[in-house]
């Protein structure tokens, strides 16, 4: 987010902040603010200066020092320890002889969970909470086989495998003789135990006296050496006499660097017990604490997840270059195609071929990097043996390496075999996607910001004057009293529940802004009571942590705390609250959490939290703390009735429970709209499938093809919002021009027309963890094609959309997957073959989309002016015949914004299917039940013949003769009116 010069202030990502900022200046005040937006007037993208890179990350760089080869760790199987679900042993690091627990769990569902933590820890390492639904149940393990150095172990009733090796110490997981997956087949585990600083005052002593001696010896050794040494000049070693001691400190020094974990190695480095980058320094009292793991994925080419990165779809090799980094942190004008830490963090990875999908989840808040390489020669010789015996050359194999500066080693094993199995697995580690609000849906207009109220009101009327549907208006940080949230300005912002009253008439929605930082000021009844109730992040030395954000100073909420959590949500209740009604709903930015002052633009790593845990243990948690407390806080408002929709910047694995997230400062610029597809479809394979990007671009201002194009991208993904900073010009959809807007008008509309569709997706996807939003391979995951495809993608299994994200385009080549398929193009209904690249021209209203042969979508073509608006309107059910002359699809219906589909089963989730030339339609669920006014207007059946005669049947009502048009061009038949209700059962023959 930016700066503008006309007020003087800045917005969103401070990342490009000055690097000094003296103390002089952090006590100005506001004047300071705006002293420092005029310094970096000039700035116009990501200063890479101010964000770490894994060679200035002190943890990253011990992590990437070890390098492949004989792993010093070794399991002690004489420890080992069975239960029915769980085995227990030791590891031991054979340099420091630091004993490790590792724990391994056989889970139901087809996963295994790998838990590796010191022994005896001097204090307690962290541990995530809260990021788990459940503890996930467990299934049986059972030891298979045994000699002296390794341990066989089935894993429940899925026919794998582990061969657990003792020496050095490796997992390898197999189905039947197929080498599925290794742990630590490289030897990078890399476990720094806590320990006692040896600069206390004796190690200080003893360290000096060493040195001395030290020296001494030295200059004794030069100067034997000097008397005793050839011309040619022997070696030291050769020559200098075995003073006490000696011997057993070199064969020490010598081990230690041979092997790559020595001793205390990381006591010695810099950055160990203090690290300092740029004006900034991190005391870590507890020293070195980071943890690093390695798997090997033989026959694996395409891996995929971990987001948030402004990159492809497909993970790149990251050697030769930084790891991709897993930090959230508010970055300014984000840079594309590279692997920096951006907004959110999931530490989940995906890998996947023909055979199967498999994932990796990492369970770790602290900063973490990833490695990954691809790897064919550099194999193990366990991994070539597994070939000789599979009978086939060397095939490829990618290697991952995690490494997270604190906590414990914490990973989940998802197993697939399909990537529907590998979805439900991570959503049943950590949830569904939150069933949104149907207008959550539907389309969002934003802006930093509207002025006032009379803003607003012509924003909401311009709308209606143009005939483009809305839904919600958004309110940005300036219609607070000061930047004090929960509040209205009071000159711009004077009667908040008229203005809200005049959009609920409307059957329209607002969401304003309430940011995770809050001003200090002895006035604010907020503040007052945080700090009253201990409620704000402590610096290392007790006191409440205070750091600059839009207010100026502010203190930030321990949102960790569940005391705390449990104090924000009540603030959302209406009497708390000033002037929010039941159409209001919230926006958490700025939750990495972003700190103008501190380094890498957030919140110092020695901050303490409740539980005297350092903010390093949990720094990708608090965004996702943030937005679970604000949800919590709207449904508690309504007494647990009433779904909460929440837009947050900052996310991690579980965010998904709890609302949308969005792609961040983006630009205007052809390239971000390009990146916006693979982004979101990253987030979608890691649980989130609300996802969006700003329609526009924040920065800058848009030419009117790529608003339009924007538009049109826009209306095929998760979360359709236009957003833009303030000094941009100002882009409502009408300004551009009556042949501009009727385009994004068009678009719009096509976003209302299917969120039938969009509404039954989501459902699939909080029922069953399914993504929303999908890469092509997700359906068809044996065509190696779609395997690296991300400019086009699907909605649920039914519609493929190509956007069109090229800057003048005159066509685009649309690659329809599925081998004795169809599709039809949703416009024209014209048929296609698959598998095929089709060339598709393009002109400036094309939004190229097809609906798969065999799929039934409904739709609702009345659009009207929201959604909430067209809930009594009629369905149109779009029937796409496949080649065998059958289809199927489905709808659920409920009230559209309540918990009532859960808790009272008030819903209807309806069947439709053709075969045979009827088409049928009947209860999904038979447990719901709902009465709609909703009913059939109109059948469409594409890549049918035409009929002598159709009729509708009803139970126990006679046959009803329907009227139908068809287009032989094009093999679509109509059915006009059947006229039912979209709860009954019925059925229509073509005869």
């Amino acid at each position: 987010m930016g700066f503008s010069q006309e007020s003087g202030r800045m917005r969103g990502s401070a990342s490009y902040i000055c690097p000094v900022l003296s103390a002089k200046c952090w006590r100005l005040g506001m004047a300071a603010l705006a002293w420092m937006a005029l310094c970096l007037a000039a700035a116009c993208a990501v200063d890479r200066s101010n964000f770490k890179t894994c060679e200035q990350s002190s943890f990253c760089k011990r992590q990437r020092s070890v390098k492949p080869g004989s792993s010093p760790y070794r399991a002690l199987l004489e420890s080992l320890q069975f239960s029915q679900d769980s085995m227990k042993l030791q590891l031991v690091n054979e340099v420091n002889k630091v004993p490790l627990l590792l724990e391994l769990y056989g889970l139901q569902g087809n996963m295994t969970r790998i838990k590796i933590n010191e022994l005896s820890p001097l204090r307690p390492r962290y541990e995530v909470p809260d990021v788990l639904v459940r503890d996930p149940p467990t299934t049986w393990l059972a030891v298979t086989g045994r000699d002296e150095n390794s341990v066989e172990l089935s894993l429940g009733d899925s026919g794998h495998k582990l061969i657990l090796t003792g020496k050095p110490f490796r997992m390898d997981l197999l189905q039947g003789r197929e080498l599925v997956l290794s742990v630590n087949p490289r030897g990078l585990l890399h476990f720094e135990h806590l320990r006692h600083r040896k600069d206390s005052f004796s190690d200080k002593v003893s360290s000096s006296v060493g040195s001395l001696w030290d020296k001494i010896k030295s200059l004794f050794y030069r100067e034997e050496s000097k008397e005793s040494a050839p011309e040619g000049g022997a070696a030291e070693e050769e020559t200098k006499p075995a003073l006490p001691g000696d011997q057993e400190s070199s064969e020490k020094s010598t081990k230690s660097e041979e092997v790559s974990d020595g001793p205390d190695r990381a006591d010695e480095e810099l950055g160990s017990w203090e690290e300092t980058f740029k004006t900034h320094t991190d005391s870590k009292p507890n020293g070195p604490t980071s943890v690093g793991l390695d798997f090997s994925l033989p026959g694996f080419e395409h891996v995929y997840g971990i987001p948030e990165h402004a990159d492809n779809l497909r993970l790149r090799t990251t050697e030769g270059g930084d790891p991709y980094r897993l930090y959230n942190l508010d970055v300014f004008q984000y840079e594309l195609y590279n692997p920096m830490a951006l907004y959110g963090s999931v530490p989940l990875l995906l890998a996947h071929n023909t055979q199967r999908t498999l994932g990796i989840f990492w369970l770790n808040a602290a900063e973490t990097w990833v490695d990954i390489s691809s790897n064919t020669a550099g194999k193990t010789l366990f991994g070539k043996m597994l070939d000789y015996m599979q009978g086939g050359g060397e095939t490829p194999q990618t290697d991952v390496r995690w490494m997270s500066e604190s906590g414990i080693i914490d990973v989940f094993l998802l197993l697939g075999p399909a990537p529907t199995d590998v979805f439900r697995q991570y959503t049943a580690l950590t949830g569904t996607q939150a069933l949104p609000p149907l207008f959550a849906m539907a389309y969002h207009q934003s802006r930093w910001n509207y002025n006032d109220e009379e803003d607003v009101a012509a924003v909401d009327d311009g709308f209606d004057t143009h005939d483009i549907p809305c839904d919600v208006i958004w309110l940005d940080i300036e219609h607070t009293d000061g930047k004090r949230y929960f509040t209205w300005d009071p000159n711009k912002f004077s009667q908040p529940r008229n203005m809200l009253g005049r959009l609920a008439a409307k059957r329209r929605k607002m969401v304003s802004i309430v940011d995770p930082h809050i001003k200090v000021d002895s006035g604010y009844r907020v503040h007052n009571e945080i700090r009253s109730r201990g409620f704000y992040v402590k610096t290392k030395d007790g006191s409440d942590y205070e750091g600059w954000c839009w207010p100026g100073s502010s203190g930030y909420p321990d949102f960790t705390n569940p005391e705390m959590r449990a104090w924000w949500a009540s603030m959302f209740s209406y009497d708390q609250y000033e002037a929010s009604m039941e159409n209001l709903y919230i926006w958490n930015d700025m939750n990495e959490p972003s700190v103008f002052n501190g380094p890498e633009v957030t919140m110092y790593k020695d901050a303490l939290h409740e539980g005297s845990w350092e903010h390093r243990d949990l720094h990708n948690l608090y965004g996702f703390y943030v937005q679970m407390a604000t949800a919590q806080g709207l449904e508690q408002r309504s007494g647990g009735l009433e779904r909460p929709f929440v837009l947050s910047r900052a996310f991690f694995a579980g965010s998904q429970r709890y609302g949308a997230v969005w792609t961040g400062d983006n630009a205007a610029e052809w390239d971000h709209l390009k990146i916006s597809i693979p982004m979101c479809l990253s987030l979608a394979l890691a649980g989130i499938s609300f996802c969006g990007a700003d329609v526009g671009g924040f920065f800058k201002s848009p030419d009117v093809e790529l608003l339009v194009r924007w538009y049109q991208v826009g209306a095929y993904q998760p979360f359709y919002r236009a957003h833009a900073h303030l000094d941009t010009v100002r882009r409502e959809p009408w300004l551009f021009g009556e042949e501009n807007k009727a385009l994004i008008r068009a678009a719009v509309r096509q976003r209302y027309a299917l969120l039938p569709y969009w509404y039954t997706t989501f459902y699939h996807s909080y029922r069953s963890g399914q993504p929303v939003m999908r890469p092509l391979w997700v359906e068809y995951p044996d065509d190696v094609t779609t395997f690296s495809i991300d400019d086009q993608f699907l909605i649920g299994n039914a519609l493929l959309v190509h956007p069109v994200t090229e800057q003048g385009a005159r066509g685009v080549q649309v690659y329809l997957p599925g081998k004795g398929e169809v599709w039809y193009d949703v416009h024209s209904h014209q048929k296609h073959h698959a598998p095929q690249t089709l060339y598709v021209p393009v002109i400036m209203s094309s939004i190229p989309a097809y609906q798969r042969g065999g799929s039934i979508v409904p739709r609702k073509e009345r659009v009207r002016r929201s959604s909430d608006c067209m809930y009594r309107d009629p369905y149109t059910l779009y029937v796409a015949l496949s080649p065998q002359g059958t289809a199927e699809g489905d709808l659920f219906i409920d009230d559209g914004h309540t918990y009532n589909f859960e808790s009272k089963a008030q819903y209807l989730y309806r069947h439709f299917s053709f075969a045979s030339n009827t088409l049928t339609a009947r209860s999904a669920d038979s447990k719901g039940v709902f009465e709609s006014p909703a009913w059939i207007e109109r059948v469409v059946i594409l890549g049918a013949g035409k009929p002598a005669a159709v009729f509708l049947r009803q139970p126990g009502m006679a046959d009803t003769r329907l009227d139908f048009q068809h287009e032989p061009e094009t093999s679509v038949l109509t059915l006009r009116k059947p006229g039912v209700n979209i709860g009954a059962d019925w059925s229509i023959s073509l005869r």
